[in-house]
C-alpha cells in the first residue's frame, strides 16, 4: 500500500496526521504542499480536496481530509492509538478530538497564523486578545484534566493526545508558554519521549526554513 500524506511543516493539522501515521507504525511518504504560495487553493489541490486545506491522506487511492479523519483511519487500520479499543473509548477520543477542534487547534491555529505570518503591520490587536483569551480558557481545561491523569483518553497514548497536542510543540510565539500550564509541559514531554516521535519541523519540510 502506498500512503501519501499532503502537508507541510508549519502546519500542525498535518502535523496531527503525521505523527499518527508515524507512531502507529504506518509507512507514509510526505507531499509538501507549497501553501504559502497558493498551491492548496489552485485547481490541482482543489481537485484532491475541494476544501483547499492539508492535510489530505492518500491511501492507496482511498482520499481522506481532516486530520480528525486521517487519525481516525490510523486507529481503524491498526488498532494503535486507540487505546483499549472500546466503544467507551473511542468516544472519549472523539470528544477530545472535537474539543480541540473547536477551542485548542481550532484557536491556536489563526492565533499562530495572525502572530507570526502575516505582516507585522496587518496583525490586527484586537483579533490576538481575543484569540489569546479563549485559547487561555481551552487550556486551563487541559491544564486541569492533564493534573489528574497521564492521558486524556484511556490508561495510554491515544489520538486524543496527539490531536490536542498538536500544535503545543510550535516554537513560534502564539500566546501559550509551557511554564504556565506544567502539567500540559509533563504530559508534552510523556508523548515526546513515545518512540518514534518526532517533532513536526523534522517529520515535515517547512516552509520557512530556520
Amino acid at each position: 500500500m502506498t500512503n501519501t500524506l499532503y502537508c507541510f511543516g508549519e502546519s500542525g493539522n498535518a502535523y496531527k496526521a503525521a505523527l499518527a501515521l508515524t507512531l502507529a507504525g504506518v509507512d507514509w511518504t510526505p507531499r509538501h504542499v507549497d501553501f504559502f504560495n497558493g498551491e492548496a487553493r489552485g485547481p490541482e489541490f482543489r481537485a484532491i480536496n475541494p476544501m483547499g486545506e492539508v492535510p489530505v491522506l492518500d491511501a492507496d487511492g482511498l482520499i481522506l481530509t481532516q486530520s480528525g479523519v486521517i487519525q481516525d483511519w490510523v486507529m481503524d487500520e491498526t488498532g494503535q492509538l486507540c487505546g483499549d479499543g472500546s466503544r467507551t473509548t473511542r468516544r472519549e477520543i472523539l470528544r477530545w478530538t472535537i474539543f480541540d477542534n473547536q477551542k485548542v487547534s481550532g484557536v491556536a491555529e489563526p492565533l499562530r497564523f495572525v502572530m507570526n505570518f502575516l505582516p507585522e503591520d496587518k496583525r490586527p490587536q484586537e483579533v490576538i486578545g481575543f484569540l489569546s483569551g479563549r485559547l487561555k480558557v481551552a487550556l486551563q481545561v487541559l491544564e486541569g484534566e492533564l493534573a489528574t491523569r497521564d492521558w486524556l483518553a484511556g490508561d495510554s497514548l491515544s489520538c486524543a493526545d496527539i490531536s490536542c497536542a498538536g500544535y503545543l510543540y510550535y516554537p513560534e510565539p502564539f500566546t501559550f508558554d509551557r511554564g504556565d500550564y506544567p502539567a500540559i509541559s509533563a504530559w508534552l514531554d510523556r508523548i515526546a519521549a513515545k518512540p518514534g516521535w518526532m517533532h513536526p519541523y523534522d517529520l515535515m519540510t517547512r516552509a520557512f526554513p530556520a
